[in-house]
């Protein structure tokens, strides 16, 4: 279990500004007389927080106790290092700081570590292998099987994880969100960043795959792989600057979301290809935002994946969405900072 408001303080650190807690004491005043006394109202302020050695104070033991009792003093974080506030710099600066600490809070509670971005899309694969292949023998996508479900299962799991977690993004960090003079859009994008590094952090498991499975090839399609990941960055960015506010306004949203995606899931072509449809089902089907972005996925393995049309429609449907993500989130944003 992490702690709460150890969470805050590491996420907080560098932000916008620093603690320093050097200075002088709390009664704001220098000048005393040999007994510990002023009789300025800022010298008995500062006595009362000094200790005492047979009813003197030490200059020594005056500076110790100042460090001690003195209220932290705010100092700009030098723009220099992470640019002017409202800058493009500062805004990636505090998007990076977000996200290390959620991969690190990830990883540290973790005996496994970074063996869970791998273990979750790899057991999903090998069970569907088996019900598919080896149970029902259905001829489902294309072979190698486990190759064509690891190229869609890896993408779902960064989609899914980041969808969930858009519905907690502003109450799981309420205090930062509050506190903190940064844009609020930077957390849904950290949650985006910080997942879209584990999906990455994966990606080997897909490589043995493609090298060790029996039949499996490798084509001049690979070359979009980076353009899915693009795709599905702003796909997610634009989902997020919706699901986060709203799930703020409304609860039950947040368990909505999850019977959506539970059916979204199949829904989407991970087990199967829209070419395993039948009519009128391949034809909706297209207009699932997800079924493009995991066509740009598999062509590099499977060439006969590809569907201009499926492509088009999530490439427009993405840019679309963010759009109205944007909109939204300007709008609901003064509201959102009410209810935290």
């Amino acid at each position: 279990m992490v702690d709460d408001d150890a969470e805050d303080r590491d996420g907080a650190e560098g932000l916008d500004f620093e603690a320093d807690t050097g200075g002088a004491g709390p009664g704001g005043g220098r000048g005393q007389n040999s007994g510990g006394h002023s009789g300025s109202k800022a010298g008995r302020a500062r006595t009362s927080y000094g200790p005492r050695l047979g009813g003197r104070c030490t200059g020594a033991t005056w500076r110790r106790s100042a460090r001690l009792h003195a209220a932290p003093r705010l100092i700009p974080v030098s723009e220099t290092t992470v640019g002017a506030p409202g800058s493009a710099r500062r805004y990636v600066h505090s998007l990076w700081l977000l996200s290390a600490r959620d991969l690190k809070v990830r990883y540290a509670t973790s005996a496994l570590g970074y063996l869970w971005s791998v273990l979750d899309p790899l057991v999903m694969s090998i069970i569907y292998w088996f019900v598919f292949t080896q149970v029902f023998q259905r001829g489902a996508g294309e072979q190698p099987y486990i190759l064509f479900l690891i190229t869609a299962l890896l993408p779902w799991v960064w989609f899914n994880i980041c969808v969930s977690d858009f519905t907690r993004a502003f109450r799981k960090d309420a205090k930062l969100v509050r506190s903190t003079a940064i844009p609020r859009t930077i957390w849904v994008n950290r949650i985006v960043l910080s997942k879209g590094i584990e999906f990455l952090f994966s990606l080997p498991v897909l490589v043995l795959f493609a090298i060790f499975s029996p039949g499996a090839q490798v084509g001049w399609g690979l070359l979009l792989f980076p353009v899915a990941v693009l795709l599905q960055t702003v796909l997610l960015v634009g989902l997020g600057l919706i699901v986060a506010p709203l799930c703020v306004m409304w609860g039950d949203l947040e368990r909505t979301t999850r019977l959506v995606l539970r059916a979204m899931f199949y829904a989407t072509p991970i087990i199967y290809s829209i070419g395993d449809l039948p009519a009128p089902f391949d034809a909706l089907a297209v207009f699932n935002p997800l079924a493009g972005v995991i066509t740009l996925y598999r062509v590099g393995f499977f060439p006969g994946q590809w569907d201009t049309a499926a492509v088009a429609v999530a490439a427009a449907e993405a840019v679309v969405i963010l759009l109205v993500g944007i909109w939204t989130f300007r709008r609901m944003e003064r509201t959102v900072l009410k209810e935290l």
